[in-house]
């Protein structure tokens, strides 16, 4: 049975019980910000399970594109040398939404598997929770299973509840139990049955998952019954595959034979003077597993880059990449595939079919980029792996990654095949140093280094958010003027006019898009270029950015509207400042954008709680007043006159834009809101110094303040319920419990005292005449370091001419003390015997001619270097 009609074949099987079709979700979540690919099928259904959506169907089925290549869930550096690990897989399931339970969910698999795919079923085991006796009964008592082929896993993750049996959303939310199936391949595979030593072996593959949620997890840890439990499943296509059409390996089955014929093909017509690769070579399989991968995420709009899902499409192809130019392959080979996996998967996939050309294009251009550099890249690497060393540094990988383009775990992936380790922590720093300069320095070079020479960009963001028939006047790749930028280039468009405000005066650029009809460009930030030339700099998602286009320019209105939130408090927090701490406060820099506001200032000393409540006492009295913000343009010496102070040092023309908001009367080219009350509220969340005599405090506003003092909420809340006090008795319970923790404390202090007074009269005992110096080499059980030196008095003094080691263990480590009555320094040496004990644990030490202390990390030689101490007093003695 072939892929195509297991996959069709489960549908309908499915269809036939009730359940609705489902057609597959993206790759790429489009309302999940917590998931880089989809990697389930229960993704789509997430907010179905949890009650935050309804569907007009209660059962559905579904076959998923699942995407693992990346956060948690990375099977990347697998693919190509196993027989099961993809980058993309098709996650065949059926879903209850409150319908049907358990028996119907283990029926409906039974018979699926036994009657319409004809699975032997003395070749079937399946596990369940251990504390499941309802599904243990429905396997054996219902369905007929063997108890000898039903295994209980009970919880084998370190946890209550954690277990491979046990299957959670997250800490908290529904949860429950699962039942798995298990294929058997036969006793010439190795390997024992799920929940043995040897579980891991190839002879018993896991085909599908049936997940029970009857339970929803709080934050206590406490499992609730669900009113309405659920069923998720989960069967890998290409796993059923393997086992119906009787191969071990998922590279074996008919989809894969057609996609490695085709990447034989491509790799060797791209091999000078052709080639003939292996056509079992574990680099054709990473070829054919990872054009999937590329496909349907280019489908679902991403394109190769370096952040986020479009740095790992970039990983992704350029592994295949790698592995085709290591066949022998010298030119662009792996966009030929898209045509193969179309025949393939489009039937399934008609949205693969629409986009072909698309994916071809952007796959080749990707090639085209990486081809030019892979040649170079690849020799100073196997120069770097014939010098002998066990690992790659650090500036090496770097190197690679920053001129070469080759990706951190591709490097890595060419050193595993030669048994060699990258070193990632080095490549890692660098990395960080690298960003840390970009973060400095990389706006003014990126502004600095573009020429322009025409008009003036026209500013309409004071009054308008989105702007229509903007001109494209200017056009920027990598630093150099071009006519045109197209998909996946990071692009500078200098506009005609424009809503979008740009960096300057501490007040962070505006984000947004431009699109029309066919192109649509996401800006990531808006710089100015000259002092009225703004560039707008992001990358272009769909279509060509050209010289002389017509674009809607529309600016992020949430992240503006947050930006000019924090923007005008600061305003109000500059002029509270001088009112709470002198007119000495001048503004020394600020940062303003949509998270919070930070300003530095001229002060000496840091700010009292008191002096900061003021400050936001006053700010917040603004804010109650609504009073309204008015911006006027005026000659500079008339503003100076007028007593307006410039907040941001910038350098302003003839002309200047004078911005009176509440009290306050300040130079400003920024975005501000219409109303003080538009702020919300005010809060100042960290004040600290940063140079001498400069001090900064940080604030937030609205929405971030909200969520601040809510968070504040959460942990009073939390301190709270562990003191067992309502929010007002905190501080008197904490101070409660602090009072009885000191008297504890000096409790046990009493206590050792006790305990090692008594230790040292049983040990007086054991002191052993040396050439007249009583000898005491003793360990001392639970001591510390105090303990060690209060008894080493006590025994001094009863001891009256001693040269004593004491000796206190805690797990590998050793404690030692070493001590000489002032009557017998001229003999011994407490520093000199304390090193000599301490280097026989793995230690050393010393101190004064009649107290010493040293520290070991071998307890285990501690009885052995104890009795060593009578031996090297009498030398000495």
């Amino acid at each position: 049975m072939k892929a195509a009609e297991i996959r069709s074949t489960f549908l309908k099987f499915f269809e036939s019980k009730g359940h609705t079709i489902v057609a597959s979700s993206p790759v790429v979540p489009g309302d999940d910000p917590t998931l880089l690919f989809t990697n389930a099928g229960m993704n789509q259904f997430k907010d179905v399970f949890l009650g935050f959506d309804k569907r007009a169907y209660t059962r559905a089925t579904t076959s998923q594109k699942c995407i693992r290549a990346g956060g948690k869930h990375n099977d990347l550096d697998n693919v190509g040398y196993t027989a099961r690990h993809h980058t993309f897989f098709e996650m065949l399931g059926n879903f209850s939404f409150g319908d049907y339970f358990k028996k119907d969910a283990i029926s409906y698999a039974w018979e699926l598997l036994t009657v319409h795919f004809k699975l032997p079923k003395d070749k079937l085991w399946v596990t369940v929770y251990a504390e499941d006796d309802e599904a243990y009964d429905i396997w054996n008592k219902t369905v007929g299973v063997p108890a000898e082929r039903i295994v209980r896993i009970g919880d084998n993750k370190g946890a209550r509840y954690a277990s491979d049996n046990f299957w959670m959303m997250g800490d908290t939310g529904p949860c429950g139990p699962c039942t798995e199936i298990f294929y058997d391949h036969g006793p010439g595979i190795e390997g024992g049955p799920p929940g043995s030593p040897g579980e891991d072996g190839d002879r018993y593959i896991e085909i599908w998952n049936n997940v029970f949620m009857q339970f929803n997890r709080t934050e206590d840890g406490v499992m609730h019954k669900l009113p309405k439990p659920s069923v998720d499943t989960g069967m890998g296509l290409e796993r059923l595959a393997a086992v119906l059409q009787h191969v071990h390996s998922n590279y074996e089955i008919d989809l894969f034979v057609t996609l490695l014929a085709a990447a034989k093909k491509a790799v060797d017509d791209a091999t000078p003077n052709g080639g003939d690769c292996d056509k079992d070579s574990p680099s054709l399989k990473v070829i054919a597993d990872h054009i999937r991968a590329c496909s349907f995420t280019v489908v679902d709009g991403v394109i190769p880059g370096n952040a986020g899902r479009g740095y790992v499409l970039r990983r992704i192809a350029r592994r295949a990449i790698r592995h085709g130019y290591k066949l022998g392959a010298r030119t662009p080979f792996f966009h030929k595939l898209v045509a193969a996996l179309v025949a393939e998967m489009g039937e399934a996939y008609p949205e693969l079919r629409a986009a072909q050309a698309r994916v071809t294009e952007v796959l080749q251009q990707e090639e085209e980029r990486f081809f030019k550099t892979i040649a170079t890249g690849m020799e100073l690497l196997e120069s770097a792996l014939a010098g002998g060393a066990k690992q790659i540094d650090g500036e090496t990988a770097f190197k690679l990654h920053d001129t070469f383009g080759f990706p951190v775990d591709l490097t890595a992936d060419v050193c595993r095949e030669r048994g060699l380790t990258v070193d990632e922590a080095g490549f890692n720093r660098l990395l960080d140093e690298q960003k840390e300069r970009g973060r400095q320095a990389g706006k003014f070079k990126m502004a600095q280094g573009l020429a322009w020479s025409g008009v003036p960009t026209q500013f309409h963001g004071y009054e308008h958010l989105v702007v229509e028939s903007v001109k494209v006047v200017g056009v920027y790749v990598d630093g150099s003027p071009v006519n045109s930028a197209t998909a996946g280039d990071d692009a500078v468009v200098v506009l005609d006019q424009t809503p979008f405000y740009a960096e300057s005066g501490g007040q962070v650029g505006d984000t947004g898009e431009l699109r029309n009809g066919t192109t649509r460009m996401l800006v990531e930030d808006t710089i100015k270029i000259q002092a009225d030339v703004f560039g707008h700099h992001g990358r272009i998602v769909e279509g060509t950015v050209n010289v002389g286009d017509s674009f809607v320019a529309k600016v992020d209105v949430e992240r503006r509207a947050k930006t000019v939130r924090n923007h005008s408090a600061t305003h109000l927090m500059h002029k509270a400042l001088r009112e709470v701490l002198g007119a000495h406060v001048q503004q020394k820099g600020s940062l303003v954008n949509a998270d919070r506001t930070r300003f530095d200032f001229a002060h000496t000393g840091p700010l009292t709680p008191e002096q900061i409540r003021k400050v936001e006492e006053i700010v917040n009295a603004e804010v109650l007043a609504n009073a309204a913000a008015n911006a006027t343009v005026m000659a500079i010496d008339d503003a100076q006159k007028s007593g307006a102070m410039m907040l941001f040092g910038e350098k302003y023309g003839d002309e200047v834009r004078v911005l009176t908001i509440g009290s306050s009367k300040e130079l400003c080219g920024g975005t501000h809101v219409e109303r003080t009350g538009d702020i919300g509220v005010f809060k100042v969340v960290a004040e600290s110094g940063v140079a001498a005599g400069i001090r900064r405090i940080e604030a937030v506003t609205g929405d971030n303040a909200l969520a601040y003092l809510q968070s504040l909420e959460d942990t009073v809340d939390k301190v709270g319920a562990t003191l067992k006090a309502q929010p007002d008795e905190i501080p008197a319970r904490l101070g409660a419990v602090l009072d009885h923790v000191k008297a504890l404390e000096k409790e046990i202090e009493k206590l050792k005292g006790k305990l090692a007074s008594a230790q040292g009269d049983e040990l007086i005992a054991q002191a052993v005449d040396v050439k007249g110096l009583k000898v005491l080499a003793a360990k001392l059980d639970g001591a510390d370091a105090k303990t060690l030196r209060d008894t080493m008095d006590k025994l001094k003094d009863k001891l009256k001419t001693a040269a004593i080691v004491l000796a206190a263990v805690d797990g590998d480590k050793v404690q030692i003390a070493a001590g000489v009555t002032a009557d017998s320094i001229g003999r011994v040496k407490a520093g000199e015997l304390v090193n000599f004990v301490a280097q026989q644990v793995g230690g050393k030490g010393g101190g004064k001619p009649d107290m010493a202390m040293a520290g070991g990390t071998d307890a285990s030689k501690l009885a052995g270097a104890l009795a060593s101490v009578q031996g090297w007093v009498a030398e000495r003695a």
